[in-house]
C-alpha cells in the first residue's frame, strides 16, 4: 500500500509529465547531458520558458543540473523510486519514436554542430 508521501510523489511526477514541452524536453535528454542554451535552440522557445519547464522537471527529480560558469547543463535523473523510474522510462520510451521527438533531435544536432565550429566563444551560451 502506498504511503501519502509515495502519493505525492507520484502526483508531482504525472504532473510534470503532463505537459508537451516538458515531454520535449525529457526526450532530449535521452541523449546525455545538454545544456540550457542547446535544449532552448532545439526546440524553438524562449529561453526564460525552457528554464521554467527545467525548474519543474528538478523540482519533480527527473533531470539533474551541473552549473559551468554561467550555464547550466541537465541530464536525466536517476530515481530511487522503481515504480516511477518505470513510467519514465515506459514515457521515454514511446517519445523516443515520434515524429517530432526526431525532429527535435536533428535541430539538437544543427544547435550543437553550430556551437562546435564558432571560432569565438558565444555571448548567449555555452
Amino acid at each position: 500500500m502506498a504511503t501519502d508521501k509515495q502519493l505525492a510523489s507520484l502526483d508531482t511526477l504525472f504532473k510534470a509529465l503532463g505537459d508537451r514541452t516538458r515531454l520535449r524536453i525529457l526526450s532530449l535528454l535521452q541523449a546525455g547531458e545538454i545544456c540550457v542554451c542547446d535544449i532552448h535552440g532545439s526546440l524553438g522557445l524562449p529561453q526564460p520558458a525552457v528554464s521554467r519547464h527545467l525548474a519543474y522537471l528538478r523540482k519533480a527529480g527527473l533531470v539533474s543540473g551541473r552549473k559551468d560558469g554561467l550555464w547550466v547543463h541537465y541530464r536525466l535523473a536517476s530515481l530511487p523510486d522503481p515504480v516511477a523510474q518505470t513510467v519514465v522510462d515506459a514515457v521515454n520510451h514511446a517519445l523516443g519514436h515520434t515524429a517530432a521527438a526526431e525532429r527535435d533531435r536533428r535541430r539538437l544536432l544543427k544547435v550543437a554542430n553550430v556551437a562546435a565550429v564558432e571560432p569565438q566563444p558565444r555571448v548567449r551560451c555555452c
